[in-house]
């Protein structure tokens, strides 16, 4: 990746998340953590202000930890919705206040400092795409996470093509997590052989889309990919993710360290 002019080898990245909030200091250069990362609950309600208190509360704690860059330094953070110009469309498991709300200008207040938003699937597929399982791949790179729902991310030559929300893709007239999730083979009692089955039919259905170069599977159930994958028939390769749990926090400094790029839409045009 090309890091800011200016930017130091080591950012902040946080990842907010329903039931916590995680925070680490990255070397970007290498995409792995430069020390312990920290959790905290996320608050109820997780309200705008009640989230951005608790990030602001983790930076700080960071900023004395060593390895730490220095406060004019940008703050990659991620955020479980859809995010649009710095702009939250849509707040899973997150308070609906969320929803409308410049989360790039809240937190930004909050920790008085600039800092870069993005869809937590988004920013653990760059980083899976940028220092982990796909490292290297150049082409397109598609990297699913199987949970609560199918969470989604779509990179191209590195580069990250924001808000691919591939488990709402309709199968057989529904959304794809309904039954393809993980939580949709726990709740049906299937086998993972009647599980790759359902995953076979979307896997199939996002390859003739997209022709990726690479599948890269994460999530809740990434490590059991050995019970699955192998009962897939795809012409793509399908790989397990790496990174895990530190997927969104690497993911998050990485986005904080790539350069800005030019709005799409002349400034008049841009949501308010």
């Amino acid at each position: 990746m090309t890091v800011k002019p200016g930017t130091a080898s080591h950012l902040i990245g946080i990842d907010v998340g329903g039931t916590g909030i995680k925070g680490g200091i990255v070397n970007v250069a290498s995409g792995t953590l430069a020390g312990p990362s920290i959790r905290m609950e996320t608050p109820r309600p997780a309200t705008p202000s009640a989230v951005a208190a608790v990030v602001s509360i983790l930076v700080a704690a960071l900023e004395d930890m060593p390895g730490c860059p220095h406060s004019s330094q940008p703050v990659g953070i991620t955020f479980p919705g859809i995010i649009q110009n710095g702009i939250a469309r849509s707040a899973a498991n997150m308070d609906n206040s969320w929803i409308g709300v410049d989360a790039a200008a809240i937190f930004s207040a909050g920790l008085q400092r600039d800092v870069v938003v993005l869809n937590d699937a988004d920013a653990a597929g760059l980083a899976e795409a940028t220092c982990g399982a796909g490292r290297g791949i150049p082409g397109t790179v598609l990297v699913i996470t199987l949970g609560t729902g199918i969470g989604s991310a779509l990179v191209f030559d590195g580069k990250l093509v924001p808000n691919a929300e591939l488990g709402h893709l309709a199968i057989d007239g529904f959304a794809a997590e309904i039954a393809a999730s993980a939580v949709a083979r726990e709740r049906d009692g299937i086998t993972w052989a009647e599980y790759s089955v359902r995953l076979q039919r979307y896997f199939s259905h996002l390859e003739f889309i997209f022709s990726p170069e690479l599948f890269v599977v994460g999530g809740g159930i990434s490590a059991c990919t050995d019970l699955y994958l192998p009962l897939l028939n795809l012409r793509s390769p399908i790989v397990a993710a790496r990174l895990q749990n530190e997927a969104g926090i690497i993911g998050a400094a990485l986005a904080a360290g790539e350069p800005a790029p030019a709005p799409l839409l002349p400034p008049s045009l841009l949501p308010t």
